[in-house]
């Protein structure tokens, strides 16, 4: 009977533990200001979206991309999209207007520092799941079926898209 209470108390321990964990992994983003940053991005929004030549395609959502990603998932799809848009959108595109180039610059800028953040959060465990892993196959599979400058076009366009997804996974993390 003892050693059942023991068995159960641990299995207990053992849940919390990492039900807390899992909380703190799909909450690495600390002290960014999204709002900011989806501000930057709305006053290029429209400009960018004009040289998309191909407006019924998308990159980043198709069918169940990122709207299966289960929370233990949640640091690795950040990770791996946060990545996918500083060593390969951010670089694919080539901007002639300063003004446009600033705002891009300012996002990548911000990117970097959610990279680093989030490396952070990674020495505790960032979990990659088989769901996680496809949703980004898929979306980097979507940008190379593309050129490269339409692709990355396109991905700056739906940029508000992954904005809004780290948003929603990554609640009360972001400063206003």
């Amino acid at each position: 009977m003892k050693a059942q209470r023991v068995s159960l108390w641990l299995l207990g321990a053992i849940l919390f533990l990492c039900s807390v964990h899992a909380r703190g992994l799909r909450r690495c983003l600390i002290s960014m200001d999204m709002h900011q940053i989806e501000e930057t991005f709305q006053e290029i929004k429209g400009a960018i979206q004009a040289k998309d030549t191909f407006p019924n395609i998308t990159i980043l959502f198709t069918s169940e991309s990122l709207h299966s990603v289960k929370p233990l998932d949640v640091c690795c799809v950040t990770k791996s999209l946060l990545e996918f848009y500083v060593d390969r959108v951010f670089k694919d595109h080539q901007e002639v207007n300063p003004q446009i180039l600033r705002k891009i610059s300012s996002i990548a800028n911000s990117f970097l520092y959610m990279q680093k953040a989030l490396q952070q959060c990674e020495q505790r465990l960032c979990h990659c799941g088989q769901e996680a892993t496809n949703a980004t196959r898929i979306i980097h599979d979507n940008y190379n079926q593309l050129e490269v400058r339409s692709a990355a076009i396109k991905s700056l366009g739906e940029l508000d898209l992954f904005l809004a997804w780290i948003g929603k996974n990554h609640q009360g993390t972001s400063t206003a």
